[in-house]
């Protein structure tokens, strides 16, 4: 479909475009497959020039009474990768901040960091600016010879360079490390090199399982993508760290594949989102088809298609929010109530030896999923007009 705002595509998804490389290249001339391949490259470069950083001063001054991280998008998720690597032992409140400027109780006990991949945000650039004026110690990470550089330079902070070779919704890890890498610097998180070479060799390793020329059968992410195609996902996780890759999923389905997505916690979805299984994109749906019906013959109708991320834990179950059987008996249940109402379930498990490296167990095939439904629908992932449109609309 081509019109006026440049949008093109097709409403049902075509399973052969996925097993076409030169269809998908064709489809993806921004090279999404090949940035989102690139993550375990983003974990090493951005931990070299972290390296290269003068974090040594943030611990000069002493832990801080609480850290904010600042941005929108891809670089708040950041935040929340940090609280939940840090997790509720955590010295010190860590809070996500997505508005321009700072909390009003930000003074000069606190550090606040502030992210940008472009280094050009007004959300980032307030916060550091709000920083700067009101004492507080001041981390930057973005853009190299950006604005955000800028301010980070005029305030004497520490600056983090993470060049742009990716959109930002593609360069989670690139902006992640950096930012974990100053917290560690506060001593709020224990993250050494070996993780961050484990999780690196991890995201490599799912890198290659879900190449472009793995066809469907063998190939998870384009498995997951296909499983999706023509539903209204919903994804939920069964932890902490679950959850965030479960709403960083919900960021790239939205973004890359345009699909309306349900994203968050287990524990919170049983107070009241859980019946959405029950209701008429779920259980009520189903119980109108004919089990034994070709599926080609049935009528098109959409439906719900549960994504449940497992984390399993590795910590002791006094490092936790809940502990790990609450969790586990959760997701079993809700696979069970799925099961019994025909909605079709997924399911993604963690692996790895670190909190870090199992959150890319968690990220990375969903990523590529993305993507590929994106792909399957004659999608580019990378341009969305919607964006360019409310940019011009927005601009006075």
């Amino acid at each position: 479909m081509d019109g006026t705002a440049g949008l093109r595509g097709r409403p049902v998804a075509d399973e052969a475009l996925l097993d076409d490389v030169a269809a998908m290249n064709e489809n993806d001339p921004g090279g999404m497959l090949r940035h989102t391949a690139a993550a375990g490259a983003q974990v090493r470069e951005s931990a070299a020039l972290a390296a290269e950083a003068n974090l040594g001063i943030l611990a000069d001054e002493g832990r801080p009474r609480a850290v904010v991280i600042a941005g929108i998008g891809t670089a708040a998720r950041t935040g929340e990768v940090l609280a939940t690597v840090a997790g509720p032992r955590c010295p010190v409140p860590v809070i996500p901040h997505r508005s321009a400027g700072v909390p009003g109780w930000v003074g000069a006990a606190d550090v606040v960091i502030a992210v940008s991949a472009s280094g050009r945000s007004p959300e980032a650039l307030g916060a550091a600016e709000a920083a700067a004026r009101r004492g507080a110690r001041l981390v930057a990470v973005g853009a190299p010879d950006s604005q955000l550089q800028s301010v980070a330079e005029g305030a004497r902070a520490p600056f983090i360079p993470v060049p742009r070779r990716a959109p930002a919704r593609a360069s989670l890890w690139a902006l992640t490390v950096p930012v974990l890498l100053a917290a560690r610097a506060l001593g709020l998180v224990k993250v050494n090199e070996a993780d961050l070479a484990e999780t690196a060799a991890r995201l490599d390793a799912e890198a290659d399982r879900c190449r472009p020329s793995a066809e469907s059968f063998v190939n998870p992410a384009k498995s997951l993508a296909l499983g999706l195609a023509g539903s209204v996902p919903i994804v939920w996780g069964s932890s902490p760290l679950a959850t965030a890759a479960a709403r960083r999923f919900g960021d790239t389905l939205s973004a890359n594949a345009r699909y309306p997505v349900v994203a968050g916690a287990l524990g919170e979805a049983g107070r009241g989102r859980v019946g959405l299984l029950d209701g008429v994109f779920g259980g009520l749906g189903e119980s109108s088809r004919d089990i034994f019906a070709d599926p080609n013959d049935e009528p098109t109708g959409t439906r719900l298609r549960l994504v449940l991320l497992r984390d399993g834990g590795l910590n002791a179950e006094d490092d936790t929010d809940e502990p790990l059987v609450v969790e586990e008996r959760r997701a079993d249940a809700v696979q069970t109530l799925a099961e019994r109402r025909g909605v079709r379930c997924d399911v993604v498990t963690a692996e790895g030896g670190s909190a870090l490296e199992r959150l890319a167990s968690l990220t990375a095939v969903p990523d590529f999923a993305s993507i590929y439904l994106a792909l399957a629908h004659g999608l580019d992932p990378m341009a969305v007009p919607a964006i360019t449109e409310m940019k011009e609309l927005s601009n006075p």
